[in-house]
């Protein structure tokens, strides 16, 4: 583990920054030295199936996890990675005591009242990080599936938001939801073609 001259060391990621629809996710984790985890990478390199029993795991085993999110209102009014770091704040400050130190996937970070130092692909490099990665994931795929249940035409559950051919089609036939984000060009763009044809 990296900086393990510090205590309580904790880990952060994001999911969902590139959907066209929902909340983007975050999360933290410090893990216990005394009970490994097996398995921890990467959550985009891992089945679905690995993805929910290493969550399991991780939320049993770990000496503390947290979630924040950023609303699809949050994520149109501030921009994606402003969104995303306002998620990963709200994770950390969640958390009942402040870290001895945080590590952050990528190479920007929120501000927090502790040391920050971020990873480029420490979601791969870190099992802190990759412990927040995949709780990250499972927690924004399960409220993909819970959108699904209220937005069904748009085959959220397939696809989770993300830009596929069967999301644009379903954009096409169906119109914008609450739920997508409007600042994303997709959807402005098929919004401002909409209101063209509405003024012909």
């Amino acid at each position: 583990m990296l900086f393990d001259g510090f205590d309580r060391i904790c880990g952060v990621d994001e999911s969902g920054r590139g959907p066209l629809a929902g909340p983007v996710f975050a999360a933290c984790v410090i893990l216990d030295p005394a009970r490994r985890i097996d398995g921890l990478a990467d959550s985009k390199t891992l089945s679905e199936e690995k993805r929910n029993r290493l969550a399991l795991a991780i939320k049993a085993h770990s000496i503390a996890w947290a979630i924040g999110t950023a609303s699809v209102k949050e994520v149109d009014r501030l921009n994606i990675l402003q969104a995303s770091l306002l998620a990963m704040k709200r994770a950390v400050e969640s958390l009942s005591f402040i870290p001895g130190r945080v590590l952050v996937d990528g190479n920007q970070s929120p501000l927090l009242k502790c040391p920050v130092t971020t990873i480029i692909r420490g979601d791969s490099l870190v099992p802190e990080i990759s412990a927040a990665s995949i709780l990250a994931k499972t927690a924004r795929d399960a409220e993909m599936m819970a959108l699904h249940r209220r937005f069904p035409n748009y085959g959220f559950d397939q696809h989770k938001g993300y830009s596929t051919e069967r999301h644009l089609a379903a954009l096409q036939a169906h119109g914008v939801s609450a739920v997508h984000r409007r600042s994303f060009a997709p959807v402005r763009e098929l919004m401002a073609a909409c209101k063209r044809e509405g003024m012909r």
